[in-house]
């Protein structure tokens, strides 16, 4: 797993995107701080820019590194969640623009998945995660799922073999505003 994770981070520095699994389903990703990276992800997946992405962080450190106001409300939620939770934090900070918001949010989920982990920490930085489709087709449940135009798209292909435990379905999302008002967007 080492040297696929190695791999994956180069592809990731150069400003590559990569097919990858999560602890929900299988993602496409790239820097979340390389502006060509992202416009390349959208133009794969055939998404209109300007359409929030969510992020992956590998622990709370990062969710301070890139949101300039965390509500210490949404750190309790993400430490309590018994499924994987995405929170959207207003005013995100050092992230690529083409992933916030029009308000300037951006939602993160703090992953637990071990290949995504390792993953996040060799890279230094957050994860973009869109889900291994192109827009307006059904989000793939499974690899075998995946089309071969995602899959001949991306600049590397993580090996199956390090998929782990998914739980096939997307994440719950709750935004949370400045004063820690919470709204349940995705259940």
């Amino acid at each position: 797993m080492i040297d696929s994770i190695k791999k994956a981070a180069e592809i990731l520095k150069r400003g590559g995107i990569i097919l990858y699994p999560t602890d929900t389903v299988w993602g496409i990703g790239c820097d979340a701080t390389n502006d060509a990276a992202v416009k390349k992800l959208y133009n794969l997946k055939k998404k209109e820019e300007g359409t929030p992405a969510l992020v992956l962080v590998s622990d709370t450190d990062m969710i301070y590194r890139y949101v300039q106001t965390v509500p210490d409300i949404a750190i309790q939620l993400v430490g309590i969640s018994d499924k994987p939770l995405t929170v959207v934090f207003p005013k995100a900070c050092g992230l690529s623009a083409g992933i916030t918001d029009t308000d300037g949010s951006i939602g993160i989920r703090l992953v637990n998945h071990d290949y995504c982990n390792g993953l996040i920490r060799t890279l230094k930085r957050p994860l973009v995660s869109t889900s291994a489709n192109v827009s307006g087709m059904p989000a793939p449940q499974s690899f075998s799922e995946i089309s071969k135009t995602v899959i001949e798209g991306v600049d590397y292909v993580v090996d199956a073999k390090y998929a782990g435990k998914m739980t096939g379905k997307p994440s719950a999302i709750i935004k949370i505003g400045l004063s820690s008002e919470v709204k349940i967007i995705r259940n």
